[in-house]
């Protein structure tokens, strides 16, 4: 009887896993290890010493790390076998994949510095970069590097496209975070509510939610409100102690605060950072049209400020929502290497 399951015929490529000690990331308010295992996938024929390889570089999702897209897969594919198929039917390019851990107590972070969290920026562009680079045959500059993500990777992606574009040749965001008022204030009242159960004290909920055997989903949405309060309002005073944007007894939005948050919403930083996304060879994001936290509204507008300041993207709605979106790197993960070869031979 013929295989019902596509096993594949291509060459497999392998996973390097490297250990890494960061100095930025020691002393961090939440103890999370400084100690990292990066693992780095080489396509099949990586060779050390022949032509450097393309980069890119996978940002996880919140609740998730880059250790994680290794997993096993009753459905699907993980990341590695992803583009073992995307490489070997020739869809894309040979190209190295570094899949960072930037892990935390809170469940994840948006990979920017904050005192309350870590300097993940800088540990990806100052540490990271310059780490892989010795230790892998890959291109040496921002125009054979990419960086991708979804959800708060996504966002990720899109900051520090826009932030550091000495780094980052090329951004893909999928259902990246964007339009904040819509993705996270409509979840303010079940962080209170949840909060309120153990005396309105952060600290306490986020000790009491690493014991519980089963979290529910609205102590997920309690935990991302206050990982992403840490990411965009730290107290630099104070950098355990986290302030929320409203008020857990009526919830009612302190303007001050809140509006350190929008500083960091890609709508509200695309002017600043226009010369920047100019300076990419790809800029691609994507969203569900009916993503649960909302994200493809503001990704329309995301697209309309985009097309009025002249920025080169390639933005993309499809029938789906917020989950099982890996799917949707058959589209980026080509986008970005071939942009960047294009790049590269240009230069040549």
């Amino acid at each position: 009887m013929p295989a019902v399951r596509d096993q594949g015929d291509w060459a497999k490529g392998k996973v390097r896993l490297l250990q890494h000690q960061s100095v930025v990331l020691r002393d961090n308010p939440w103890g999370d290890p400084a100690d990292r295992t990066i693992p780095v996938y080489l396509p099949a024929g990586y060779a050390d010493s022949e032509e450097p390889y393309i980069t890119l570089w996978d940002l996880a999702a919140f609740t998730n790390s880059g250790p994680g897209h290794m997993n096993w897969r009753n459905h699907g594919e993980n990341l590695p076998d992803r583009l073992d198929r995307l490489i070997g039917t020739g869809r894309m390019p040979a190209v190295v994949v570094v899949m960072p851990d930037c892990y935390t107590s809170l469940g994840g972070n948006q990979y920017v510095n904050s005192p309350a969290v870590g300097r993940y920026a800088d540990y990806l562009v100052e540490e990271l970069v310059p780490f892989v680079g010795r230790q892998v045959n890959t291109v040496d500059g921002r125009d054979g590097r990419g960086v991708f993500g979804k959800s708060s990777g996504g966002f990720g992606a899109m900051y520090h496209g826009m932030h550091f574009p000495e780094t980052w040749g090329a951004v893909a965001s999928h259902a990246g975070d964007v339009g904040f008022d819509l993705v996270y204030r409509p979840v303010f009242a079940e962080c209170c509510v949840v909060l309120a159960e153990h005396g309105g004290d952060p600290e306490a909920f986020i000790r009491s939610f690493w014991r519980k055997n089963r979290p529910a989903a609205r102590d997920f949405s309690a935990l991302m409100t206050l990982a992403m309060a840490a990411s965009y309002d730290p107290d630099p005073g104070q950098p355990g102690r986290i302030r929320l944007p409203f008020d857990l007894r009526t919830c009612a939005v302190n303007p001050e605060r809140w509006a350190k948050w929008l500083a960091f919403d890609p709508l509200n930083q695309v002017h600043a950072t226009t010369a920047a996304l100019k300076a990419l060879h790809a800029l691609y994001f994507d969203a569900g049209s009916w993503d649960q936290y909302h994200i493809q509204f503001g990704s329309r507008l995301l697209a309309e400020e985009l097309t009025k300041l002249g920025v080169a993207f390639d933005y993309e709605e499809f029938a789906g929502d917020h989950s099982n979106m890996d799917w949707r790197l058959d589209y980026s993960l080509p986008l970005l290497a071939h942009s960047l070869k294009r790049a590269i031979d240009a230069a040549n």
